[in-house]
């Protein structure tokens, strides 16, 4: 790994954490409506303050100011962290994402073990059997669990095994039962994808001249398959988890919704709900972090294992 290329890959993530937090602002402001008096009605719904009340509020939340200084004052903010105070409760938003980040890094988790689990089984198995009704089969379930929606499977896991089967709760987040809907709810369509990415590597790899040789020097087939193809084609797999932890941070939204559990899902949604900028900015700009710095690490460790990235990049 070279110094230049730690040099581009950190000033990278840098430009996709300033693009996301200037992208996130300016659509935030582009936003139809009034977040002062949706914040003072108490709602959408509720009755408005009168102007001098607004005012005020907009004075002590600077949103009197011009759009371009209320960005640089922002920029400068969240260059330390601060992110504000939320407009709907007045809490501090780096406090209020703490606080929901727990049950979300909890769903998330669960959600990659069980993407990790399914894709990987399917890849391997679909990749080593000689039954071909079965290797075509296990194939075709990755495109099948990819395009289902992640609302419609989370309301059929609770139809069948909550309200049909009665073995899980359906909502809240009380012990480990209630996390295993929510978790495959989550990790059934992230492990389709490792699995199409994986199983397709797998099938290239087998093909490679050096499993020939393996195979000619006498290297059982299963040893073949793990110890050799297998370490190869999980580089492509590898390249797509910067990826599929972006898409678990994404559906936990819906998860949470679905399940009415705690987390940033669930914060994000209320916040949207009376547009409360400060929150919804601050849980993008914070996404948009972990996808980067998974991304980065991803990058980092690419060279590690292929020594020729390095050098070529």
């Amino acid at each position: 790994m070279t110094g230049r290329y730690l040099l581009r890959r950190l000033l990278a993530a840098v430009g996709v954490l300033w693009a996301a937090f200037t992208v996130s602002f300016v659509v935030l402001y582009l936003l139809p409506g009034d977040p002062v008096a949706t914040m003072a009605s108490g709602g959408l719904d509720g009755e408005p303050l009168p102007p001098e009340q607004l005012d005020a509020l907009r004075a002590r939340y600077g949103l009197d100011q011009p759009v371009l200084v209320q960005y640089g004052q922002r920029l400068l903010a969240a260059l330390t962290g601060d992110f504000g105070t939320s407009i709907q409760n007045g809490q501090d938003v780096r406090s209020a994402i703490l606080e929901a980040l727990p049950p979300t890094l909890q769903i998330s988790a669960a959600g990659l073990a069980v993407a990790v689990l399914f894709g990987g089984s399917v890849a391997l198995v679909a990749t080593y059997t000689r039954a071909f009704w079965l290797r075509q089969l296990l194939m075709a379930l990755p495109s099948l669990a990819v395009s289902l929606p992640v609302f419609w499977v989370g309301l059929m896991l609770v139809q069948v095994f909550a309200f049909g089967l009665g073995l899980l709760p359906s909502v809240g987040a009380n012990g480990p039962a209630a996390l295993v809907l929510p978790a495959v709810t989550l990790g059934l369509p992230t492990g389709a994808l490792l699995a199409q990415v994986l199983a397709k590597s797998l099938s290239h790899a087998l093909g490679e001249p050096y499993v020939t040789t393996a195979r000619a020097k006498g290297v059982g087939r299963a040893s073949v398959h793990l110890r050799h193809a297998l370490r190869n084609a999980a580089l492509p797999a590898l390249t797509v988890f910067g990826y599929i932890v972006g898409n678990l941070i994404a559906g936990s939204v819906v998860v949470e919704t679905v399940f009415t559990r705690p987390g940033l899902g669930r914060l994000t949604v209320a916040a949207v709900g009376v547009q409360d900028i400060p929150v919804v900015q601050g849980v993008v700009v914070f996404a948009a972090a972990v996808f980067v710095l998974v991304n980065l690490a991803v990058d980092l460790i690419y060279p590690l294992l292929d020594p020729r990235i390095g050098v070529t990049s």
